[in-house]
């Protein structure tokens, strides 16, 4: 169900937020929309796991524990 919000902002704030709604063609109320969705949606939901990333987990073995330094080492070489 669709209600009705007053708000109160900047007008140089309405007047970009309008001429980046027309350049998306989207409306200023939906893009207002899509970003309290966004900021408002669940920590758990940010964190949900795709089943494709679920299976891939683990698929590769990191044997060097050290991998920071190793590299670190690598970019010491390169650039010196």
């Amino acid at each position: 169900m669709d209600s009705k919000l007053t708000l109160k902002l900047n007008g140089n704030v309405i007047k970009q937020a309008k001429q980046y709604a027309k350049e998306k063609k989207i409306s200023l109320s939906r893009m207002i929309e899509n970003y309290l969705t966004a900021i408002t949606e669940s920590k758990d939901n940010k964190k949900k796991i795709s089943p494709l990333v679920k299976s891939l987990t683990g698929v590769i073995k990191l044997e060097d524990k050290d991998y920071k330094k190793n590299y670190a080492d690598f970019l010491s070489e390169k650039y010196s």
